[in-house]
């Protein structure tokens, strides 16, 4: 089998837009059930749906480029290999961030990577659209900064919640924990970041 990575990147900025308003959809759902079966130009499709939302998260919790791409071919791998396992009792979306976030989590702990990126307040968001303003670049800038002195599992929690517009609910289902420890863990995100950032983004925190 072909590895994720030779697939190549995503194509120009509205067609990454475009995937990732039906990301889940009964498209993908489609796709899915194709590569139930073996077909992997169904993958390959896929596979261009999910990279760039994949790659921002995990960039988010490792901060390593190598690593990273390492984490995602042993996500994508998961899914065409264990594509019958998933029933359809969460989003689609749900259950491939949920084993990205497990595979993170266990690079982490093999390599034993510090949790700061030093680097991070001189690196530009990772989504930079054509449609952006300089307001929401400084934002996005100011915000992932910020979260490099979190825990990768509080890095998580606010990456989830305010990059991919996720409820605590389904935050819960991929991070596999209870709700109210989502809660908690956001909490105290937000109220160092509050700190970190002295009131610079009260409106998004």
């Amino acid at each position: 089998m072909a590895s994720p990575s030779e697939f190549g990147q995503p194509g120009h900025p509205e067609e990454s837009a475009a995937n990732a308003a039906r990301f889940g959809s009964a498209a993908d759902l489609r796709l899915l059930e194709k590569i139930k079966h073996g077909d992997l130009d169904a993958f390959q499709c896929l596979y261009h749906d999910l990279q760039p939302r994949l790659t921002r998260f995990l960039m988010n919790l490792i901060h390593h480029p190598q690593l990273v791409e390492e984490v995602l071919d042993d996500t994508l791998l998961v899914v065409w290999d264990k594509a019958a396992t998933f029933k359809g009792e969460s989003k689609l979306s749900t259950w491939i961030f949920a084993i990205a976030y497990r595979k993170a989590m266990k690079a982490l702990r093999k390599h034993d990577l510090p949790l700061e990126d030093m680097q991070a307040p001189n690196r530009l968001s990772e989504d930079p659209g054509p449609e952006e303003d300089w307001a929401q670049k400084r934002v996005h800038s100011l915000l992932r900064s910020a979260m490099t002195k979190l825990s990768p599992q509080h890095r998580a929690v606010v990456d989830l919640t305010y990059f991919h517009d996720l409820g605590y609910r389904e935050v819960a289902e991929i991070l596999n924990c209870p709700v109210d420890t989502v809660k908690t863990r956001m909490f105290y995100a937000r109220r160092y970041l509050r700190e970190s950032l002295e009131g610079e983004l009260d409106d998004w925190l």
